[in-house]
């Protein structure tokens, strides 16, 4: 059998579809935060860093919401598809009904596999946005309540603590509005409405930059103008998508079967992503707690981050679209080009993601300065992205044939990977590197390396042992 087939080409154009408008609608989220840090930065570097240590708690919070989501789409994306009236799950995980990953999923329909779609549906959407906004109320207060103590606990410069708890703090009024946000576009996405999810992010990335330096600079709110920006605008983007979700809520019954179901699918996502964030926090506070220059690093890691996620933005939608062909390959009984497909769209992804890390070398003094005014902050910004872009490939590799793994079921692999790789790998070696062994920063960059060879390696380990037909 070709290596390359008619198959798999045409499943990557059915998946380039649904990738594109996602690769913009992430682009944009870069911009934003690219305008935040940039806007921090005139302020001062130590807003700057402030920001940084801020930002990964809002994002922590905001992890339920992207779990939650996750299973949605899953459910919804297959409801929205089936007949009007049989909703034949089984087809599409195999004759059996049993899922790759190994669970049965018949009794999801019911007993006998037949239930009215468009009913179930509506009821699934309207389950699916009540809980999220709920739990985006319950999170949002949660984070103002304790964001002080866990401040408090990373034991970050004292210079920090205020400006970080505050913005912390007004993210946190606004995650009601983040949710509604994040579920909403999920559900479009499953329903193949994806465009209108990028027209409403297009809006958003607008109105946020613009907000950042009126109310900053114009208005004088100083960094709280960063937060205040972004919950005006999420708020605004949560009105657009409600509009736009409405004739997929016709059924105003809450079903707790359906909650129960998306976060059963969603949930390891959602705590690998904790698991994520968590450690980039961590890292902040060793960073912290080195003996100089503590506050420039934190900073610049900072800085690092959000250059960093630019160029691997290509790399996150090669892994939504993975997830599709590998899942739709093997939906249809076809393992050996499933197996395939995923090498073939790792092999992509990480070829474009070298390139695109080779030219941003070039000018990665250059965005460092336009981040930053202060030297330091520049200099140790550009030695982490000399450092870590010379591993980004190999990091590519692991995330898109994690996306394949997923597409198959295995979300507990892929959760396995992930916490070993940060927690017994990336944190305790940067530990050791940054503070015991007196490294420092150097150290630490070096010790993230490391972990990003773990995870890939052991990502391709588990996806041969999984995936590849004896």
């Amino acid at each position: 059998m070709r290596f390359f087939s008619k198959k798999i080409t045409d499943l990557a154009r059915e998946s380039w579809a649904m990738s594109w408008p996602m690769i913009l609608i992430m682009f944009f989220e870069f911009l934003i935060g690219l305008s935040d840090v940039y806007v921090a930065g005139k302020v001062s570097k130590e807003i700057q860093a402030a920001y940084g240590l801020a930002f990964q708690l809002y994002f922590v919070g905001l992890i339920p919401a992207a779990a939650l989501t996750a299973g949605t789409v899953s459910v919804v994306s297959k409801l929205f598809t089936a007949p009007p009236v049989t909703h034949p799950i089984a087809h599409r995980v195999g004759g059996n009904g049993v899922h790759p990953g190994g669970e049965n999923l018949a009794h999801r329909v019911g007993g006998s596999g037949s239930v009215d779609q468009e009913t179930h549906l509506k009821e699934t959407v309207f389950s699916s946005l009540v809980s999220c906004t709920v739990m985006g109320v319950i999170m949002g207060a949660l984070m103002i309540a304790v964001s002080p103590f866990i401040i408090k606990l990373l034991q970050v410069p004292a210079i920090l603590k205020g400006s970080s708890t505050t913005l912390v703090q007004i993210y946190s009024l606004g995650f009601a509005f983040d949710y509604f946000l994040i579920n909403a576009n999920g559900i479009l996405r499953a329903c193949g409405k994806v465009k209108i999810s990028l027209r409403t992010y297009t809006i958003i990335c607008l109105l946020n930059i613009i907000l950042n330096f009126v109310l900053v600079f114009a208005v004088g709110l100083g960094c709280n103008g960063i937060a205040i920006a972004t919950v005006i605008s999420v708020g605004v983007g949560a009105l657009l998508n409600a509009v736009a979700v409405k004739n997929f809520v016709g059924a105003w019954k809450f079903r707790f079967k359906a909650f129960k179901e998306m976060m059963s699918i969603g949930w390891p996502i959602g705590l690998l992503q904790i698991l994520w964030n968590l450690a980039t926090v961590v890292i902040f506070s060793i960073l912290g707690n080195l003996p100089a220059q503590n506050i420039e690093l934190i900073a610049a890691f900072t800085n690092g981050l959000k250059v960093e996620a630019a160029i691997f933005l290509p790399a996150f939608a090669f892994n939504l679209a993975n997830a599709v062909v590998v899942g739709n390959l093997l939906g249809k009984g076809n393992k050996e080009d499933a197996f395939k497909a995923g090498l073939v769209t790792a092999g992509i992804g990480t070829a474009i993601i070298a390139a695109f890390a080779f030219v941003v070398l070039f000018e990665a003094r250059a965005i460092m300065a336009f981040l930053s005014n202060n030297a330091t902050v520049i200099s140790q910004g550009f030695t982490y992205l000399y450092i870590t872009f010379a591993f980004e490939p190999l990091m590519a590799w692991g995330v898109i044939l994690a996306g394949g793994l997923a597409g198959a079921g295995y979300t507990k692999h892929i959760l396995a990977v992930v916490a070993l790789s940060l927690w017994v790998i990336k944190i305790p070696f940067c530990y050791l590197a940054g503070i015991v062994w007196g490294m420092g920063a150097i150290g630490m960059w070096w010790a993230m390396n490391l972990a990003i060879v773990f995870q890939a390696v052991l990502m391709s380990w588990y996806y041969f042992r999984k995936m590849r037909v004896s």
